[in-house]
């Protein structure tokens, strides 16, 4: 449990006016936004972690350039108090961020954070948080998500988790487990112990909630896996499935394609109460891949039935089907933005796999990254952010890249890794 409040500022005994420095993330080309991110006070060697965990943070998603600290000019030692607005401004740090960590006498630790206009000489934000030790770098990427919002007026996306496929071994003899870490690839935990393969796993967009397939049986079951408790539940058994089903957003619901007697993968979706299913397509033939809108109105999957697989839209209830991508290649894997503004979607054309996006419509279309054996893209929440798997060097590894297509960054984890799946940022 981590909880918070707000701080006003109490050394100059005025409280912040509204500061001039912004980043405005909707303009094509983003200039980086230099900041200064001091060593917290305190807490021995847990004030520089969590002063490290914010800059990569911060770093990682392309909008802001920390600045290194063998440029600071002057030492911060009370962080409550104004610093020297001067020192900051000579090497252009326009936004600043001191902070102090301390423990209580309960045990809890007690991070606090002030984030401060250079050039307009204020508070622009200010707040502490208590957590225990278990959640240390949680308080971290909150402190960095509160910072990303104050300065860009979105969401942020750094206390989050992905879920994942952990891939070992031979290549022959591939050890795969569910697992599950830090969007920034810190604190693996397994899942699953790698007795039978698993695929997909995908995250509930309202708990910590996850679907995946499992081959335990030598058939494609699909299991709801609750994380913390890690309780399992049989959602059924789904033979010639491929990919596991995706949540509506609600939750309440789950989307699938079934091969069903008649030989034709069809879109069916099933209510995760009742367990019963509707049938949402009925053509002769591949539909695939579907994934809702995140306000649950409309439904876009993958479709063979034009003559080679193309992305199309429908009502959540069937209706409407209307085919949006007209580029040349195969399109697969579609996924909606969380803000309802983009579908990404993988693309196989002249011998490379692409991860693009396109407008609802179709339109505009813009690849983000090319390369050999890449797919399956997942949006982080605040949908700037996408992270997808690429096969190099042997085996699949995670790469994140933002929908400029200029900031693609590797995520680290011990052994290969692929099937990506973004949770919701956390309660």
């Amino acid at each position: 449990m981590i909880a918070a409040m707000a701080m006003g500022m109490t050394a100059a005994g005025t409280l912040p006016a509204l500061a001039l420095v912004e980043l405005n993330v909707n303009k094509g080309n983003v200039e980086p936004l230099p900041i200064a991110i001091t060593d917290f006070q305190g807490g021995d060697a847990l004030g520089a972690q969590i002063s490290q965990i914010i800059t990569a943070d911060l770093k990682r998603s392309g909008l802001f350039a920390p600045i290194d600290k063998s440029a600071f000019i002057e030492k911060i030692s009370n962080p409550d108090a104004a610093p020297r607005f001067d020192d900051w401004k000579v090497i252009n740090a326009q936004a600043l961020v001191t902070g102090s960590v301390s423990k209580e006498a309960d045990g809890r630790i007690r991070a606090q954070y002030r984030l401060w206009d250079t050039f307009a000489g204020q508070q622009m934000a200010g707040e502490q948080f208590f957590a225990n030790d278990a959640n240390q770098r949680r308080v971290a990427h909150i402190i960095a998500d509160a910072i990303y919002e104050r300065l860009t007026g979105e969401k942020g996306y750094f206390d989050t988790r992905v879920v994942f496929i952990d891939e070992s071994g031979a290549k022959n003899a591939r050890k795969k487990r569910l697992a599950i870490m830090d969007q920034d690839g810190a604190n693996v935990r397994y899942l699953s112990d790698g007795r039978s393969i698993v695929l997909t796993p995908r995250f509930s967009p309202n708990r910590q909630e996850i679907t995946y397939m499992s081959y335990e049986s030598g058939q494609p079951r699909v299991y709801l896996l609750q994380i913390e408790t890690g309780q399992r539940e049989l959602v059924g058994n789904f033979p010639g499935m491929t990919f596991a089903p995706r949540f509506s957003p609600d939750g309440q619901k789950v989307i699938m394609s079934l091969l069903r007697d008649d030989g034709n993968s069809n879109i069916f979706a099933m209510d995760l109460r009742s367990r019963s299913t509707t049938r949402l397509t009925n053509s002769t033939a591949i539909d695939t891949s579907p994934s809702y809108s995140p306000d649950g109105s409309k439904v876009v999957f993958t479709s063979d039935r034009g003559g080679r697989a193309q992305i199309y839209v429908m009502g959540a209830d069937g209706s409407g089907q209307t085919r949006i991508s007209f580029g040349d290649g195969v399109y697969s894997t579609p996924v909606w933005s969380p803000r309802g503004d983009l579908i990404a979607f993988t693309k196989q054309t002249g011998g490379e796999f692409q991860i693009g996006v396109m407008k609802t419509d179709g339109s505009g279309e813009r690849i983000l990254s090319s390369g050999f054996q890449q797919e399956g893209p997942t949006w982080a929440p605040n949908g700037r952010v996408l992270m997808f798997f690429r096969d190099a060097n042997g085996g699949p590894k995670l790469i994140s890249v933002d929908l400029t297509g200029r900031n693609e960054q590797p995520i680290p984890t011990s052994n290969f890794a692929s099937d990506p799946a973004w949770s919701p940022l956390l309660e």
